[in-house]
């Protein structure tokens, strides 16, 4: 039994900020639930609008089904009622309708609708694929538009008529024409959030776009600090987001681009940095080199961001 409609939990996610937790592992790259737990407890003690379990951050991708249900059952059992966590339903169909079952049956209050797997996809494709995740179940449905899963405007409205249980539109792109158009076709039928990698980096220009929240993969490793940047970036600060960007973003960024798939490998690190670790990253990610974690640790702290870190 969910404890949102699917109108209420667009209102309640698209004012707040969100996340992804990573998934922590064992030194043999098992699922550690119980540092899990704990770092989902941790999160959901700030004041986030919502989590999104077994994501891009959490390596869902690297998730097996079960694995997959078990992370999300474990995320809901640790969070506060106030702090709805989502599932996640990717890969083809038959597996993402498997996944969005299993995220209801655990508890989730909605999900995440991943790109398929490999192929690429028509419009006409990309209707039928959520069509039947959300035929199958109740919860509500956020799709992610990146990758090979590049919804128009007109898909998206499709979508929006069939389908109540349809409640917003994640970017991972950054084309403002495409974003233009399907903002000003669906209106406030739905509602938008940000999706590029270290969102905070395009959070404010989005922000006129109509994307009133985003996720951060930041929050897993310095919360106050990414709360604080929301807040910025929601008042149009825009000296505040500025000297955010330049005292720890843009020389983060500089790190995390040092290798591919390192938008992952560099927030488990951050965890690491600050005593909290959630273990390494499963292949074909890899996890950062010694010094590439010296030099995260030192950026945290030249920041001043270690010292708002519970012990």
């Amino acid at each position: 039994m969910t404890n949102f409609t699917p109108a209420e939990l667009a209102l309640h996610l698209r004012d707040g900020l969100l996340s992804f937790p990573v998934t922590a592992f064992t030194a043999d790259l098992e699922f550690d639930e119980p540092t899990y737990r704990s770092h989902v407890e941790w999160q959901a003690s700030y004041d986030v609008s919502g989590l999104f379990a077994a994501g891009g951050t959490g390596e869902g991708f690297s998730l097996t089904p079960e694995e997959n249900a078990q992370v999300v059952r474990a995320a809901v059992d640790a969070s506060r009622p106030e702090v709805p966590v989502l599932g996640s339903a990717g890969g083809w169909t038959k597996n993402a309708v498997i996944q969005a079952q299993a995220a209801e049956a655990a508890g989730a209050e909605g999900l995440l609708v991943l790109p398929p797997y490999l192929t690429e996809c028509t419009q006409e494709g990309l209707v039928a694929h959520v069509s039947a995740i959300a035929e199958a179940t109740r919860l509500p449905l956020i799709v992610y538009n990146r990758a090979n899963a590049i919804y128009s405007a007109e898909a998206v409205a499709i979508l929006a008529e069939r389908h109540e249980n349809f409640i917003g539109f994640k970017d991972a792109i950054g084309d403002i024409e495409h974003l233009a158009k399907v903002t000003a076709k669906n209106g406030d039928r739905l509602f938008y959030l940000g999706g590029l990698p270290t969102a905070e980096t395009y959070a404010l220009p989005l922000l006129q776009m109509g994307m009133s929240t985003y996720s951060s993969a930041l929050f897993n490793f310095v919360p106050d600090f990414a709360l604080d940047f929301y807040r910025d970036v929601r008042a149009q600060d825009r000296a505040a987001v500025t000297e955010k960007l330049s005292r720890f973003v843009l020389p983060y960024l500089e790190i995390r681009d040092r290798g591919r798939g390192f938008g992952v490998s560099i927030v488990k690190a951050g965890l690491d940095a600050i005593g909290r670790p959630a273990g390494g990253v499963r292949p074909p990610l890899k996890n950062l080199s010694e010094q590439d974690l010296a030099d995260l640790t030192d950026l945290i702290d030249r920041a001043g961001l270690r010292a708002v870190q519970p012990a």
